[in-house]
């Protein structure tokens, strides 16, 4: 009996992971590559967008732009089958939101002055052809860092962001300093009013949106003090803020608090999800 039981839970555990292996392959199969020529330098960038099904156009929809963490690219969301990158295009599939990740400079972008550009540039031309209901804004490690930087920076733009695992004070953060150098354009000690700017936790009075903020209490990676702080000073300030802290949780977010952070966000922002 525990033989056949267990051979049972194998099977389905298989059945399981292949679902979920045939639904990533079909997202990904519907995933455009976009390229565009950016303002800020003349380079060309690149983001990929999913549609949610069954829609045929972006316009007037909702959109979700998640950014990527520290090493990986446009494609990450779409690719990984880790659980942030699959509660992201679960709950983007459940309430109609036209997903959009761009590449933000890619790899180590840190929200640097490029990739801030870059960003305000793409959702300044999608407002302007596609006229989302709203916009929402969202990211991992870096990409959390990131999305609370360019949500402060550029209020006017986003409704709603979700940081999972990420920092919110560059003045105080010691990781990853060769990569944020680079894209701050020189040091703390070079020019520290970069290392101010881009810190949401000394910029949180421009934080007005709903804000979602997940956090590992044993993260060596991205440590969750700073968000910790931030999530204090937003909830002083009566901004709406939702702290899924996970005391002994490392550098990631589960499947459940991702789905449960956007979802929050979602209500918070009018999102509602499609009659079935």
């Amino acid at each position: 009996m525990c033989r056949s039981f267990s051979f049972f839970l194998l099977l389905c555990i298989a059945v399981f992971q292949g679902a979920l292996s045939w639904a990533d392959a079909q997202a990904e199969a519907r995933a455009t590559d976009h390229a565009f020529v950016s303002d800020f330098d003349g380079s060309e960038e690149r983001y990929v967008l999913l549609l949610p099904e069954p829609l045929a156009s972006p316009d007037g929809a909702p959109l979700l732009v998640m950014l990527h963490g520290h090493g990986s690219d446009r494609w990450q969301c779409i690719r990984q089958d880790r659980d942030e990158c699959r509660a992201v295009r679960d709950m983007a599939q459940r309430f109609g939101l036209v997903l959009l990740l761009p590449d933000y400079r890619a790899a180590t972008s840190w929200m640097g002055p490029a990739a801030e550009a870059d960003l305000r540039q793409i959702l300044d031309e999608w407002k302007e052809r596609h006229h989302p209901e709203k916009v929402i804004l969202a990211g991992g490690s870096m990409g959390a860092a990131s999305a609370l930087t360019f949500s402060a920076l550029h209020s006017d733009l986003v409704q709603g962001v979700l940081a999972m695992n990420g920092i919110a004070n560059h003045v105080e953060y010691t990781g990853f300093q060769d990569a944020i150098a680079e894209s701050f354009g020189g040091t703390k000690d070079t020019v520290p009013e970069e290392y101010i700017r881009r810190s949401a936790e000394l910029q949180a009075t421009s934080l007005r949106m709903p804000v979602a903020l997940t956090a590992g209490g044993k993260d060596t990676v991205t440590p969750s003090d700073s968000i910790v702080r931030l999530a204090e000073k937003l909830r002083g300030q009566n901004t709406d803020t939702l702290l899924l802290l996970s005391p002994e949780g490392g550098h990631d977010t589960n499947y459940a608090d991702a789905c449960e952070a956007l979802g929050w966000l979602f209500e918070k922002t009018g999102l509602r999800a499609p009659a079935p």
